[in-house]
């Protein structure tokens, strides 16, 4: 009896020995050990930030890149572009409602990094692309809504001088009126708050997968041994 209890005590042990070496944060009772994810918007997307630039630098320094060694000619700038954003063509595309297409390459350390944090780059590029050009999908319908053309046509008649046509950039006092008694200012407010909730719901797949990819990722990134000393970013012209 005793000698199973000291084989079992061994084997946590060894088990344990086992997890740190290999990177891994072993739990204790308690939740002691337990990566800290920030709470806040901000101190979240700063954490992420520095996984991804720490992930970058490990990838350039296995392609014998280093990424404080700015680039001195043309062609050590094409082979150090070419590490870090990838070559080719680029194999991720996403066209958005709005007609513009967004692209990038999958071969580089940027995107091996992000694979190594999001688990899956495809569908983060996709989700991400997507989530961050909402409000310009929820513009550009708000744009094409009648009431809202009806308001900008009496804004521009409200902002054009009786003797002259309408100055690219009127008068800001000018504009402010015009805002007001045109009722734009009041129409952009209320479309942009209703196509803002449908284009969210358009695209609430999108959005799933991006909050449950950022979650992992922020784990991840939790996880990541500290750094070393801090890698100057270089200067890209």
């Amino acid at each position: 009896m005793l000698r199973t209890a000291a084989r079992a005590r061994r084997a946590a042990i060894v088990a344990a020995a086992s997890l740190l070496l290999s990177g891994c944060t072993v739990v204790a009772p308690g939740g002691v050990g337990t990566p800290t994810v920030p709470v806040t918007r901000a101190a979240q997307d700063e954490l992420l930030r520095s996984a991804e630039h720490r992930l970058v630098v490990d990838c350039l320094r296995g392609r014998g890149i280093a990424l404080s060694a700015r680039p001195r000619a043309p062609d050590d700038d094409r082979v150090f572009r070419a590490a870090l954003f990838g070559a080719g063509p680029r194999e991720l595309s996403v066209t958005l409602a709005t007609g513009a297409t967004v692209t990038a390459h999958e071969d580089g350390c940027l995107a091996t990094a992000r694979q190594r944090l999001y688990g899956d780059q495809r569908r983060w590029f996709r989700a991400q692309v997507t989530v961050d050009n909402l409000r310009a999908e929820a513009q550009a319908r708000m744009r094409a809504d009648p009431a809202h053309r009806a308001a900008l046509a009496r804004w521009t008649r409200c902002a054009t001088p009786p003797l002259g046509p309408r100055p690219d950039r009127p008068d800001p006092a000018v504009a402010a009126r015009c805002d007001r008694e045109s009722g734009l200012d009041a129409v952009r407010k209320r479309l942009e708050a209703a196509e803002m909730a449908e284009v969210r719901t358009l695209h609430r797949d999108e959005l799933t997968t991006y909050r449950q990819l950022r979650d992992r990722a922020l784990r991840r990134a939790a996880e990541l041994p500290a750094s070393g000393p801090p890698v100057e970013r270089p200067h890209l012209s």
